[in-house]
C-alpha cells in the first residue's frame, strides 16, 4: 500500500543537488506511478547506466535477505514510500558506492549467513548506507569536526565554509531531511581532496570505503542544520548551545 507522500521542497539546500533527478521521479509518485516505475523511468529519460533495476517490493522472496537478492538479481525491490524512493535516488547518483557496499554486504551475509547481530562491517556499511555524508572541506574544519569542537568548527572557523561541500548520500538521512528538525545528524567520511563533479565523489568513494576502512568506522557525526546558509536559526551562534545535540567528545574511560 502506497503511503501519504509529502511535499518535497527541492530548494532546500541539502536536496538542491538532488533536484535534477529528483524532482521528476518524485512528480511521477505524486501522481500514483509506483516508485519503482518512477525511478526506471528517470534513469532511463536522463540515460544513466544504472547498475540496478527497481522492481515491486514484492519481488523479494520470502526469506532471501534483501541485500543477497540484489547482488544476484541487480534488482532492488523498491516500496512505495520515501525511504525506498530516496534509496533508489542514491543507486541513480552514486552507482559505484551502492555497489560496492551491496557487494560488501552480500559478501558478508554469504560467509555469515542472517543473525541477529550484524558484525562490525556489516553494521558500519548500514550506518554509512542509511546516514552516511561526504564532507569535503580544509583540513582546519575536518579536525574540528572529528574533534567536536562545535565552537571552533560553526563559529571560529565559519569563513571557511564557502569552500566546504557537505554531500549528503544516506537515503534514511535525506528521508528525515523533508521534515527537517535540529537533531538530524549524519555520519560524515570527510576529505580534503578536490572532487571535480559528483561522478568524481562516486568513484573516490567506492575505492576509500573498502572493507578494513569501513570496519574502523570512521566517521563523525554531524548535526546537518548547523552547516552555515542551512538553516536560518544558526545565524544566532546560541543556536550550537544544545548539549543535546552538539555533544562534547567522549571521555577516554579510565581503570
Amino acid at each position: 500500500m502506497q503511503e501519504t507522500l509529502p511535499p518535497i521542497d527541492w530548494g532546500q539546500p541539502w536536496l538542491a543537488p538532488w533536484r535534477g533527478l529528483g524532482e521528476p521521479a518524485w512528480q511521477q509518485v505524486q501522481q500514483g506511478v509506483p516508485v519503482a516505475e518512477a525511478l526506471n523511468a528517470v534513469a532511463a529519460t536522463d540515460g544513466l547506466t544504472a547498475p540496478v533495476h527497481f522492481v515491486p517490493a514484492a519481488a523479494l522472496p520470502p526469506g532471501e535477505a534483501y541485500e543477497h537478492f540484489i547482488f544476484h538479481t541487480r534488482c532492488v525491490p523498491t516500496r512505495d514510500n520515501l525511504h525506498d524512493f530516496f534509496n533508489g535516488l542514491c543507486w541513480l547518483r552514486f552507482p559505484l558506492l551502492k555497489a560496492r557496499l551491496n557487494a560488501l554486504q552480500a559478501g558478508q551475509i554469504r560467509r555469515d549467513g542472517i543473525g541477529a547481530v550484524r558484525g562490525p562491517l556489516r553494521d558500519a556499511i548500514t550506518v554509512f548506507d542509511e546516514n552516511g555524508a561526504v564532507l569535503l572541506a580544509p583540513p582546519a574544519l575536518q579536525e574540528a569536526l572529528q574533534a567536536r569542537n562545535w565552537q571552533r568548527l560553526f563559529i571560529d572557523l565559519r569563513p571557511l565554509w564557502r569552500q566546504a561541500t557537505l554531500l549528503l548520500v544516506g537515503h534514511a538521512l535525506l528521508e528525515k531531511l523533508v521534515s527537517p528538525r535540529k537533531p538530524v545528524t549524519a555520519h560524515v567520511f570527510a576529505s580534503h581532496d578536490a572532487m571535480e563533479s559528483v561522478a568524481n565523489v562516486d568513484d573516490w568513494l567506492a575505492q576509500a570505503l573498502n572493507a578494513p576502512t569501513l570496519a574502523r568506522k570512521p566517521f563523525s557525526p554531524l548535526p546537518v542544520l548547523g552547516v552555515p546558509g542551512w538553516w536560518a536559526q544558526n545565524l544566532n551562534f546560541s543556536f550550537y548551545d544544545d548539549p543535546d545535540v552538539f555533544r562534547p567528545p567522549r571521555k577516554p574511560i579510565t581503570t
